[in-house]
């Protein structure tokens, strides 16, 4: 695909540099310095005002397959999508990120009418995926496959759980489920049946929805009673207790914006408001906070989510989630203590590329702690060099893994025996660098 992306921010060339390797393309970006950086990249590099007509031109426009506008300013992505429309007759996919609540009240949208085929909201994906996050307690990361079908659980092994110690070919793994990924330290392992998961590893597990009531067993040391406690009431927090609120937790919030506070109250007069500081000890105190089962720190300061959350844990919750801004401290908060740390980038980069079709056969791509790697959800077609031979007899690269392919309303978890069909669904987990190869299997 040739792609334009206006926009060399955070989201911007992170999306690019997870796009360039299989795909031309092209940035527009007013601001000098985040061009010089952009440049590294082997893109085309164009400085200047993404909504003008003649940089669009220049970026290749009328020949362009799809353009992705995620500057920091709503009205500006939105102009640039309505002229990368009427420049090439329509014919463009253009996709905007908007985080204004007038323009979006949910965290992806069509908008096709006004110009654009999506709208996403990073704060509102972000708040999603917390929600998604807080609904399996001893989980740091959830994710949907094949329309709900399959389900990806992200936990991490403590020393007392089921599996530390285990081999895999060892551990009684309920029908449809398996472990794909172990994250250790700074690695990614695809593991196979020797492997043995450590006390601290995260661990990747896939599977059809049923196997999950037992595997969350063996993570949860007790039942849960839904209290959370959620300081910063902005546009992350305002969406994720509404999410909660409609799914039975107990829910309290702490803002230091009285008038935002009021808002709250009124809106959603059944959780607890609280008009402070989600740093005070006193405060926090108040609220029981070492009663709570999470603490969720979404304020707009990094510095204020870290501190909070590190008190929170030395006051002995055990789920404590955290909103990063400056995604390079994501990796610096999760070794600190927190156990989740999460940037409304990484949402946003989910967002664009599981709404995107980055080239045939693939329905959605998910990135794994970071961009360490990647879920791909495939199409098998007929003809393709991964139909119709066992699985075993496949040179597959090295670094990717099948898990899990989804015939039907089957779900089978492979052994080397297995031949994948034309029409199967079939999830990948891979290391980057060998995307491309994986695609190749699927052409």
């Amino acid at each position: 695909m040739r792609i334009i992306i206006i926009g060399a921010g955070d989201v911007g060339y992170h999306l690019a540099k997870g796009l360039y390797h299989d795909h031309e393309v092209a940035i527009i970006e007013i601001d000098e310095e985040a061009c010089n950086k952009a440049s590294e990249l082997d893109i085309m590099v164009i400085h200047g005002n993404g909504a003008n007509v003649e940089r669009l031109e220049n970026a290749g426009i009328i020949k362009s397959d799809l353009v992705v506008a995620v500057t920091n300013y709503d009205e500006f992505n939105i102009v640039a999508c309505l002229t990368s429309k009427l420049l090439t007759d329509n014919k463009v996919k253009t996709i905007a990120m908007v985080s204004n609540p007038e323009y979006i009240d949910e965290p992806v949208t069509k908008r096709e009418k006004t110009g654009m085929d999506i709208m996403i909201c990073p704060e509102l994906s972000l708040a999603l995926e917390m929600f998604e996050i807080l609904s399996v307690p001893s989980a740091v990361d959830v994710e949907n496959f094949v329309g709900g079908l399959v389900k990806m659980i992200e936990f991490k092994v403590e020393e007392w759980n089921f599996l530390a110690n285990k081999a895999l070919k060892d551990i009684p793994f309920p029908q449809g489920s398996m472990i794909s990924v172990i994250f250790r330290d700074s690695d990614l392992i695809i593991p196979d049946g020797d492997a043995i998961i450590h006390s601290g590893d995260r661990i990747v597990m896939i599977g059809k929805k049923d196997a999950f009531s037992t595997i969350r067993t063996w993570f949860e040391e007790k039942n849960q009673s839904k209290k959370v406690l959620v300081v910063g009431g902005g546009k992350v927090g305002f969406y994720l207790i509404r999410l909660l609120s409609k799914n039975g937790f107990d829910i309290t919030i702490i803002d230091n914006n009285k008038k935002q506070c009021e808002v709250i109250a009124e809106v959603l007069p059944d959780i607890t408001t609280l008009n402070g500081d989600g740093t005070d000890i006193t405060l926090l105190e108040e609220v029981n906070t070492s009663g709570m089962d999470a603490v969720v720190s979404v304020t707009n300061s990094d510095e204020k989510n870290l501190l909070c959350s590190l008190i929170a844990k030395q006051m002995g919750v055990n789920k404590v989630i955290a909103r990063v801004d400056r995604t390079e401290y994501t990796q610096l908060f999760e070794m600190v203590g927190v156990d989740v740390a999460m940037s409304s980038r990484d949402a946003t980069i989910n967002e664009v590329l599981k709404t995107t079709l980055l080239s045939t056969g693939i329905q959605s791509i998910t990135m794994l702690e970071g961009e360490k790697g990647e879920v791909l959800e495939l199409t098998a077609k007929l003809g393709s060099k991964i139909v119709k031979k066992q699985l075993k007899n496949l040179k597959f690269p090295k670094g990717a893994i099948i898990s899990t392919i989804v015939r039907g309303i089957e779900i089978i978890i492979p052994d080397g025996n297995i031949q994948i069909q034309p029409g199967d669904d079939v999830i990948v987990f891979t290391k980057p660098d060998v995307v491309s190869k994986v695609e190749g299997f699927f052409k």
